[in-house]
């Protein structure tokens, strides 16, 4: 993408090109590393090559690998790459090819993650400076003898070195979130008393002396980068005036060419990779400080920078030199290339939900995107531009969901003719109501982004339309893809209670589904007892709705916790806590036996025992039945059945079949 090209774009800060030992980096948005655990036994293969490929060509001006641990007390997830060996080279050599051959410059993370490994994958101790407690799981660690760190040393500059070998640009070396460096780093943390304890000089002699190594080893020209985070949460983490004091240290060698600095760590997961629930560009303030004591490394931002237009404000005020944005370009792989040609409002935006990338690593799968199920499939369904049609047809999409929208969006783009219908004034479905709870007005932007790609694609949209089964048979499309969703169980039964057909008491009233409370459809009174048996959203979010309206809310789940499905995208914390602090009781464990009109009777799944709230209302987030309107069969037409109206669930799953119906159109 030449400069030329990029004239116009409006983003005349993030889109300028920067140098880094030597290596012209064509913009400033970096995606960044992350764990996307595609690896094949250990190796990347087609999935991780294609991948990161897809967003090299989508115009990100440098591409991090996902991390790879540099001794085998330091695997951390089931997708790591293979530590300590040769057999890695001759793959990664067919990733950093494909990246390059997309303009992109290419770095690979090495890291070791210290106290907080997990056994179940490495069968290790945890190496740690002082034999601490995990924060990833209950147990110990082992304190490293002065040999051991010698031998981490040298596993650090051998896997340098293979990166080297198979034609990364550089590393990137992790002390980040609480890590082994960072680890030695911290007096919390590091209680020696030897030479790599006590000083600042000595505390920092590891890190110093893997970059040294690292140097020497791989040449003047290699990249070295120093990815570092940030936290306040606790008063034993590293201060700001800290970790500025052992930057300073380390950029005056002038070896190191960058800092990265994320947010949040072990002590503070929820923040590490942040939710709709926290501020976008959180590490900002913090680059700033960082970068007007540099003098020779520059600087990335990272921790939800979700847009371009972040990234334009942190670059145009000198908080950074370049941003990592890389849930941003999970979501879309071409935010960097839409941006330089002007097109930004053409953006696929993140909604910052966590729910597939850091949920689905969470579980220990490879990760994709809610928003984007291109994402992770991008060797089996190709990239972002779908190929056109060999035959252009007439397609009717039914319904105006997740599902119908990606259906009738991608079936557009590969050259059919198009017709959406929706039954409510507006499109979104139950996902529109989602985006009505506090703070999720990302998800009502990606609402406007269709509309946008409707308008661009020639998309004829009917909204206020309801077909009946006979309006369909006369459409002149060959294809039917029916997509109408989900509706509140009417009977409101509950999981843990099988034996109850109907919850009884319902014929007394006052009983609503969250839709009804987020259409607002109902007036709940002032004292709301919520039944969340799915743990989402659903029932957390119409929570938080019903508390920033002013009302009283009490929670009860079956489960051990409120907010236990969205445990995976580490929003239940701060989820609760903001409950919490609105004076929300949460009764976990508990069912509902009966309805009063005015009271809800709950009994503890625990102990039996049963009590009765008091209540204005009460709210049933139970599982959904699907509705589908429409014969099994329609003469003439060929049906395909999409979302929840072939069988209610998250909405991740109605983006995929959406997606999938678009591109087998």
């Amino acid at each position: 993408m030449s400069d030329t090209a990029a004239k116009g774009h409006g983003h005349p800060h993030l889109m300028s090109p920067i140098e880094l030992r030597g290596q012209r980096l064509r913009n400033r948005i970096v995606f960044g590393t992350h764990t996307n655990n595609m690896s094949q036994d250990g190796l990347p293969g087609a999935q991780t090559i294609a991948y990161l490929a897809e967003r090299a060509r989508g115009g990100a001006a440098m591409v991090v690998a996902e991390p790879m641990p540099v001794h085998p007390t330091g695997v951390l997830t089931r997708g790591n790459f293979r530590p300590g060996t040769d057999e890695v080279i001759p793959q990664f050599r067919k990733l950093t090819d494909a990246v390059r051959a997309e303009g992109a410059v290419v770095v690979q993370q090495l890291y070791h993650v210290g106290a907080h490994g997990d056994s179940d994958l490495s069968f290790r101790p945890h190496w740690s400076p002082s034999g601490h407690a995990s924060y990833h799981d209950s147990d110990g660690s082992h304190a490293m003898t002065g040999a051991e760190i010698e031998e981490m040393i040298a596993a650090w500059i051998a896997a340098a070195v293979r990166c080297h070998k198979a034609g990364f640009h550089g590393v990137e070396v992790w002390a980040a979130y609480q890590s082994l460096l960072e680890q030695f780093w911290t007096p919390w943390s590091n209680t020696r008393d030897d030479e790599w304890g006590g000083s600042l000089e000595n505390r920092t002699r590891l890190s110093r002396r893997i970059i040294d190594g690292i140097r020497a080893a791989c040449g003047e020209d290699f990249i070295i980068g120093l990815a570092v985070s940030t936290s306040d949460a606790q008063p034993v983490t590293l201060s700001v005036e800290n970790l500025l004091e052992i930057l300073s240290l380390h950029d005056a060698t002038g070896d190191v060419d960058y800092i990265t600095c994320g947010h949040g760590g072990y002590l503070d997961f929820e923040r590490l990779m942040p939710t709709f629930l926290f501020g976008e560009k959180l590490t900002a303030p913090v680059t700033e400080q960082i970068k007007a004591v540099m003098r020779h490394a520059r600087v990335i931002s990272e921790a939800h920078v979700r847009t371009p237009e972040n990234g334009e404000a942190i670059i145009a005020s000198g908080q950074a030199d370049l941003v990592s944005i890389v849930r941003g370009q999970i979501a879309d792989p071409y935010l960097a290339r839409k941006t330089a040609q002007g097109r930004a409002d053409d953006v696929r935006g993140c909604i910052s939900c966590n729910q597939m990338c850091w949920g689905r690593r969470s579980r220990d799968y490879w990760i994709s995107c809610l928003i984007n199920p291109g994402a992770g499939r991008e060797w089996e369904w190709g990239g972002e531009d779908s190929p056109t049609a060999a035959q252009p047809r007439d397609v009717l999409v039914v319904g105006a969901g997740p599902a119908g929208l990606e259906a009738a969006r991608v079936a557009a783009s590969r050259g059919h003719q198009v017709e959406i219908v929706e039954a409510a004034p507006v499109i979104g479905g139950q996902f529109r109501l989602a985006g009505m709870q506090p703070r999720r007005g990302q998800i009502l932007e990606l609402l406007d982004w269709y509309e946008r790609q409707f308008a661009r694609l020639g998309v004829t949209v009917q909204r206020n339309t309801y077909l009946e089964a006979e309006e369909i048979t006369t459409h002149s499309a060959g294809l039917v893809i029916l997509a109408t969703g989900s509706l509140p169980d009417p009977d409101a039964r509950q999981r843990w209670l099988p034996a109850e057909p109907r919850l009884p008491g319902l014929d007394l009233g006052r009983v609503f589904a969250p839709e009804d409370i987020m259409r607002r459809e109902a007036d709940p009174g002032g004292r709301v007892v919520i039944c969340d048996e799915g743990g989402n959203w659903r029932g957390v979010g119409t929570a938080l709705t019903l508390i920033e309206q002013g009302r009283e809310v009490v929670i009860v789940t079956p489960d051990p916790l409120v907010g236990k499905e969205i445990m995976r995208t580490s929003a239940d914390g701060p989820a609760r806590r903001r409950l919490a602090q609105a004076g929300a009781r949460m009764l976990t464990e508990h069912v509902i036996t009966r309805w009063h009109g005015n009271g809800a009777t709950v009994r503890s799944l625990l102990t039996g025992a049963e009590e009765t709230v008091p209540t204005s209302a009460l709210v049933m987030a139970t599982t959904n039945f699907a509705f589908d309107p429409f014969p099994e069969t329609i003469a003439g037409k060929e049906l395909r059945r999409i979302g929840d109206c072939a069988a209610p669930r998250q909405a991740p799953f109605a983006f995929y079949e959406g997606r999938r119906a678009g591109l087998e159109a």
